[in-house]
């Protein structure tokens, strides 16, 4: 049995496990990691190779700056603020809760985002006898959007920088993601206000709902609400903007320090933010592409796909094939382990076409945030599913639709933005 058909085989594995989670994330992705070592598609030196990966650093570090947003207060000050500001109006309401969320998503914890907004969403609508139910579904929606218009808004857009990085091509800027993010975002607020609140349920629910929180203020500082903000912002814009000498993961952990020396959040609070989940996830999957690549399994997945797509496929064709694949599995499991999943195989159809890499693992990494079609889909679906009194149906309801807005924004900004054959 050749190379190349083993790894094939420990991927299928993989993505069994990964689809059912059987075990753990983590462990499936570094247990394959070590497979991969020991079946010499890969140097033993490689397997944790993923673990000293700046990209790692960079995870980490934003995973901290984020959550002093939350324990000092801050984000949830912004949400409540927002909100009444925008009154107390269905249309009203829900334009601000989708507003705020997507703005706080795009650098902050989709899940914490949602959790933060909720008792706000709850109260007024409460008071002013709203239909809550009307209002949380979009705020969860919102969160998965949000996150896609910054690098690190959400852990599919990491896994697409890591995996180009990997390769040893180009990399996403920080900012790069928001021509896609920015339409997506805004497709997705219209097609809410005037298509899709029409598909949820009408009811009022209770303000005094307990909510479980991602994490929870510890203090209510204005001095330490202001220093996380403002480190959160030059964290941000150094990013954006590129000083030299100061790489995206040294900008990360810089904040990250400050944030713990200022007292934003404690050492042992700083370490509980970290999702280790999503953090080796990541590490483990790297070795495995890499091992794809070496073996010749990801070229002979790239043959096959490009095949089937009638061998020299348009770049639309390539772009909706790949956006229906990591959309259809991100609804059942974890959107960062579709992305790890699916952006090895994307390169290597990209490689196959000769096409340019950034278009195809852009069209993977998007469609896996378009996990709206389902409560399991994104925890901040399940967070709103309980307190929302939602039924399965109720996200198939709003959500494929939404899906399909995603789709028909995607094919047409992806290959505007990111040129499949640039000239």
């Amino acid at each position: 049995m050749s190379q190349a058909v083993k790894c094939l085989i420990l991927l299928a594995i993989v993505a069994l496990f990964f689809i059912t989670e059987l075990i753990p994330l983590a462990i499936t992705a570094m247990g394959g990691a070590v497979a991969c070592g020991l079946l010499g598609f890969i140097p033993a030196k490689a397997v944790f190779s993923g673990l000293s990966d700046s990209t790692v650093v960079l995870f980490a570090g934003m995973f901290v700056v984020g959550a002093s947003m939350f324990y000092t207060g801050l984000a949830q000050k912004i949400g409540t603020t927002v909100v009444r500001f925008c009154g107390t109006g269905e249309m009203s309401l829900m334009f601000g809760l989708m507003l705020v969320a997507t703005l706080l998503s795009s650098v902050l914890s989709n899940t914490g985002t949602a959790a933060c907004l909720m008792p706000v969403a709850l109260g007024i609508c409460a008071a002013a006898k709203i239909p809550a139910s009307r209002q949380l579904m979009p705020l969860a929606f919102a969160c998965g959007w949000g996150g896609v218009i910054t690098m690190v808004g959400t852990p599919p857009n990491i896994i697409a920088t890591g995996a180009l990085k990997a390769a040893g091509l180009p990399t996403f800027s920080f900012f790069e993601f928001a021509w896609i993010g920015i339409p997506l975002s805004l497709a997705g607020m219209l097609y809410m206000m005037f298509i899709g609140k029409y598909l949820l349920p009408k009811v009022e629910l209770s303000a005094d709902q307990e909510i479980a929180q991602e994490i929870e203020a510890k203090t209510t500082s204005t001095s330490k609400q202001m220093i996380s903000g403002l480190i959160l912002l030059l964290v941000v814009v150094t990013m954006a903007i590129g000083i030299p000498g100061i790489t995206l993961e040294m900008a990360a952990v810089i904040g990250a320090i400050v944030c713990v020396l200022t007292g934003c959040l404690t050492e042992k609070q700083a370490y509980g933010s970290i999702d280790w989940v999503t953090i080796f996830l990541f590490a483990g999957m790297m070795p495995i592409a890499t091992s794809m690549d070496k073996t010749g399994a990801g070229a002979l997945i790239a043959d096959w796909t490009v095949g089937l797509m009638g061998g020299t496929p348009s770049p639309m064709v390539v772009t909706a094939v790949l956006f229906l694949l990591s959309c259809t599995l991100t609804q059942f499991m974890s959107n960062t382990a579709a992305s790890a999943l699916l952006c090895p195989i994307g390169l290597a159809i990209a490689k196959q076409l000769g096409a340019d890499p950034k278009a195809v693992v852009m069209a993977i990494a998007v469609a896996a945030s378009c996990a709206v079609a389902t409560p399991v889909g994104t925890p901040p679906n399940t967070l709103v599913l309980g307190p929302g009194n939602y039924k399965f149906m109720d996200y198939v309801k709003a959500g494929v639709p939404l899906v399909i807005v995603s789709f028909i924004v995607s094919i047409i900004i992806i290959p505007m933005v990111w040129p499949f054959f640039p000239a």
